[in-house]
């Protein structure tokens, strides 16, 4: 029977992209430099999902440019307040492209781009500021 292992994305900035994920709750739960390739692979999780459902954050040694972040779809978590959450993201300067109007969803962006879907364990009440918030760009 298979089982779901990882989801992998290419990264820039290594460091930037822990500091986004960390600010959602997912942690860095192993790491493998390769020198023969190049390339470093980091593995974030939430606690107690080490294993089960991981982020694979590949970072390659030689500049490249990545695109299509949109084209990718998105990844998705569940979070204990989503209000708290956006709030945490937008307070380290992360825009909130789809604000949680409803108490239920939020779209934010990566800092390559990849769009994460953030939706609230149960529903919310909407409120303000979020109930009035515009979208801003895509996700």
């Amino acid at each position: 029977m298979p089982q779901y292992l990882h989801t992998m994305i290419r990264v820039t900035d290594p460091d930037a992209t822990i500091r986004f994920f960390n600010l959602i709750g997912l942690e860095e739960v192993r790491r493998f430099d390769v020198e023969k390739g190049r390339f470093t692979l980091i593995f974030l999780a939430a606690p107690g999902e080490e294993g089960k459902a991981e982020v694979e954050l590949t970072y390659n040694w030689e500049p490249e440019e990545y695109s299509g972040g949109r084209n990718f779809g998105h990844l998705a978590y569940r979070v204990e307040n989503i209000y708290e959450t956006c709030q945490r993201l937008m307070d380290a300067g992360v825009t909130i492209n789809r604000p949680p109007r409803d108490g239920h969803m939020a779209f934010v962006r990566t800092p390559d781009g990849i769009s994460v879907e953030l939706l609230q364990d149960g529903h919310l009440e909407p409120a303000e500021p979020w109930a009035s918030m515009e979208n801003v760009g895509t996700w």
